[in-house]
């Protein structure tokens, strides 16, 4: 089954010609389906960079995927165009005015890891949107600054600052090879890392009804369950494009920015050689498994939803 996007989003063209079922709003509309309703709140800056990534992994499942673009209500963008944002997106206020419910929400990082989360000017609103999701969303999905944000409102685990920056595609093992979440997963898997922070395992294994799915030694815990507000926290970038870290590194040596070469993502380190990719496989696992474990646990009467948290899975 397709993912339903407007046919002028971008990511509709791009999908399209990369294989990935895409189809518009008169197509599916012809179809006798529910589709699962998944929101994109997107807080980073190049969002239809973000849009395609996302849309990528989670319409490559054989479910049918209706996606929805979310941005906070006060905020403006600076990076995108604003009839783009005119056009696809929807503050969230108004999302949260119209009652309407989701089947899931993934929440973006965003480039501000270096402020206290109450230094955000945006931050009251976003803690009303995880509140919101406990009631709105059958399960939500943090990424990267996203998730740890959610993490801290929920059980104020507390986001540490790093002496350098963590940055290439690190090595993590697989702590819960008997979740849903990592069904098909290897015993351990290369995962894209590109963050100033973390949240230390010990913090996160002291908190009540937390539990590690994907750890690291050298970058800590990347993937952390939270079955109490049916959330997913992810602290790393299984989303990333093949050359999203060499984005980021021609950028920052452009502008002058001390930048070390990102850990084994060259071949040999080295940054004139083509990178590879060695993570697009879990990554597509990994949002799949959630898809999957969404569509066998949501409420097939979407206004059902938040009604109450047992998993409705039989």
């Amino acid at each position: 089954m397709p993912i339903k996007l407007p046919s002028n989003l971008p990511a509709y063209s791009v999908l399209g010609r990369e294989g990935v079922q895409v189809m518009d709003e008169d197509a599916a509309a012809r179809q006798d389906i529910r589709p699962l309703r998944i929101g994109l709140l997107n807080l980073m800056p190049k969002k239809i960079q973000t849009e395609n990534q996302f849309a990528r992994l989670i319409g490559a499942t054989p479910l049918q995927i209706e996606l929805s673009l979310i941005r906070m209500s006060e905020h403006r963008t600076r990076n995108t165009a604003a009839e783009h944002m005119e056009a696809f997106y929807r503050p969230f206020e108004e999302v949260a005015a119209s009652g309407e419910k989701l089947d899931g929400l993934i929440i973006t990082g965003a480039p501000i890891e270096h402020m206290a989360f109450n230094d955000v000017t945006y931050w009251d609103e976003l803690t009303r949107v995880f509140d919101w999701t406990q009631t709105h969303v059958h399960s939500t999905f943090g990424v990267c600054w996203g998730g740890m944000a959610m993490i801290n409102h929920f059980h104020g685990v507390r986001k540490h600052l790093l002496e350098a920056k963590a940055f290439g595609c690190y090595r993590h093992m697989n702590l819960a090879p008997e979740s849903p979440y990592l069904r098909g997963f290897s015993d351990d898997c290369t995962i894209p890392v590109s963050r100033w922070t973390e949240m230390r395992k010990a913090e996160i294994e002291a908190a009540e009804g937390l539990k590690i799915l994907l750890d690291s030694d050298e970058v800590g815990p990347a993937l952390v369950e939270d079955p109490g507000h049916r959330a997913l926290y992810v602290f790393n970038h299984f989303e990333y494009d093949s050359f999203t870290l060499k984005q980021e590194y021609d950028r920052d040596v452009a502008e002058g920015t001390p930048v070390t070469v990102p850990v084994n993502y060259y071949p040999g380190d080295d940054p004139a050689k083509q990178p590879q990719n060695r993570w697009r496989s879990h990554a597509h696992l990994l949002y799949g498994n959630w898809i999957s474990e969404i569509y066998e646990t949501t409420p097939y009467d979407i206004a059902r939803i938040g009604q109450d948290r047992t998993d409705l899975r039989g």
